[in-house]
């Protein structure tokens, strides 16, 4: 078997929230992230999924340091993120690298392509002058699928696709084992889309990548995720094999998520039963008591209301929190 990679533990990260002009006070927490645990080996991908706000992003953020963490722990290829300093944090940001959404807003508009990919090169001092990095830069363009001749245009001379794959050609600048893929389609249109999941499948299996792929769209998660994990406001629900999550979901999050998927034949779609879920998702400074999820759960007992539902596996490396299993 493969050995973890990204080893996550009780992962905890809550934002301040403060009042006054003058003295600012704490008067209570957004609760983003709340006691999040996984693993990821080597080679695997694994689909983070959920409703906008749940924290996916946030907990793909912290796994990087980006945000520091309010607790738990995060080990990358067995360095441990927490207590990291200097020399230590450098290297560990060295193997761990993110694809950010948003390829109009990710790339510094001033820079030239050239500066931006060579950019992690200068950081950690992978090579010792300006040709041997710019000769880097060109062989990443070329594996991205770009022109190696467009190193000197600025960002606005490319489309959104080019750009995403000028961002990703920069995530791979330091050689990383690591990538934290933020919805890096979603910007897209639907044309580019698959040529962007394509470029990455090929790129991991050239370079032996590992992928937190975050994202809505719960059929392209199912193309190039190995494992799927599901969060509701903060919280993991249910993690799975892909196949036994979208097959046989056991927690009725992952249940109504999966009932809204899209299906091809008019036939199957209408013998399904559509999951629509009431109400509004509560707010992360203010989570319910007991299961978060009881508050629209169309199959809620008493008991969800009153205690936390036992992260536990259902077989198979099925894991689910949930009293009605």
């Amino acid at each position: 078997m493969a050995r973890p990679l990204v080893e996550v533990e009780n992962l905890t990260k809550y934002f301040p929230i403060t009042r006054g002009i003058l003295i600012q006070r704490q008067v209570g927490n957004v609760q983003a992230v709340d006691g999040v645990s996984f693993t990821i080996t080597q080679g695997e991908t694994l689909g983070l999924v959920g409703e906008s706000g749940c924290g996916k992003t946030t907990a793909g953020r912290t796994i990087l340091g980006l945000y520091p963490a309010t607790a738990g722990a995060v080990h990358i290829d067995g360095q441990d993120l927490m207590t990291a300093k200097g020399a230590d944090m450098l290297a560990i940001r060295r193997k761990a690298q993110m694809i950010f959404p948003d390829p109009f807003a990710s790339l510094n508009p001033r820079w030239t392509v050239n500066a931006i990919v060579s950019e992690p090169l200068r950081v950690h001092k992978l090579f010792h002058n300006e040709q041997e990095r710019s000769e880097r830069v060109r062989n990443l363009m070329a594996l991205v699928g770009l022109s190696p001749r467009l190193v000197n245009r600025f960002p606005h001379e490319f489309s959104g696709g080019q750009r995403q794959r000028i961002g990703i050609a920069r995530a791979l600048a330091s050689e990383p084992a690591f990538i934290v893929c933020d919805e890096p389609i979603s910007a897209l249109d639907v044309s580019i889309q698959a040529q962007v999941i394509n470029l990455l499948e090929d790129l991991q299996d050239q370079l032996g990548l590992t992928y937190l792929f975050i994202a809505h769209d719960l059929s392209m998660v199912r193309h190039i995720c190995d494992r799927v994990a599901v969060m509701y406001l903060g919280k993991l629900v249910e993690l799975a094999q892909k196949n036994d999550l979208y097959e046989n979901p056991l927690h009725p999050y992952t249940q109504a998520l999966i009932s809204a998927v899209p299906v091809s034949d008019p036939a199957a779609a209408r013998r399904r039963r559509r999951i629509i879920l009431q109400g509004d998702v509560p707010s992360p400074s203010k989570p319910p008591p007991g299961c978060r999820f009881h508050t629209r759960c169309p199959r809620a007992v008493d008991r969800c209301t009153e205690s936390e539902p036992v992260w536990q596996d259902a077989g198979d490396g099925h894991f689910v929190a949930c009293h009605l299993l």
